[in-house]
């Protein structure tokens, strides 16, 4: 199996800065990619995910810790946020649609063409992110003074043999 091509993984990097510096007052800073197995227990406590389709197949999660959770969709709704409930997880979904919808438009600007779903919500300590065993998958971790959050990218060329 081939390693994640850096060309997949870019985007989501330039997107996860650009979307949480808008809609937040915390500064992040990305930290060392991690190699991720077949089966990721996470260790965050609520993840928004997205498949892709198109040129580049598989999905992206955006993980929070509870804390970082809260901060950021108070920041991102204008309104103190004092606990994960259906409209913190819509947030969450929200957020991650708009690091997958930034991210597909440096792709386009690169001639590259991919679809994306509507955005699935995780919630639980320490919860399950399947990898297919055909797609590479990397995590990339981000700090803050609010805690820490992750983007899980999971991501392949259409065109490779699976």
């Amino acid at each position: 199996m081939a390693g994640l091509n850096v060309e997949w993984i870019n985007p989501f990097i330039e997107a996860t800065y650009s979307i949480i510096e808008t809609v937040s007052t915390i500064k992040i800073e990305m930290c060392k990619p991690l190699k991720i197995k077949e089966e990721n227990v996470t260790g965050y406590d609520v993840s928004g995910i997205i498949g892709i389709t198109g040129e580049a197949v598989g999905s992206i999660a955006l993980s929070f810790h509870r804390k970082t959770a809260l901060k950021i969709v108070s920041d991102f709704t204008g309104e103190e946020v004092m606990g994960i409930d259906n409209d913190t997880m819509d947030a969450i979904g929200e957020l991650t649609n708009l690091i997958a919808g930034r991210a597909k438009k440096i792709f386009s600007e690169k001639n590259i063409r991919i679809k994306i779903s509507i955005p699935n919500i995780i919630l639980g300590k320490g919860h399950t992110i399947n990898a297919k065993k055909n797609i590479p998958s990397i995590e990339i971790p981000f700090k803050s003074e609010e805690g820490n959050f992750a983007i899980l990218v999971s991501l392949k060329s259409n065109s490779e043999q699976t």
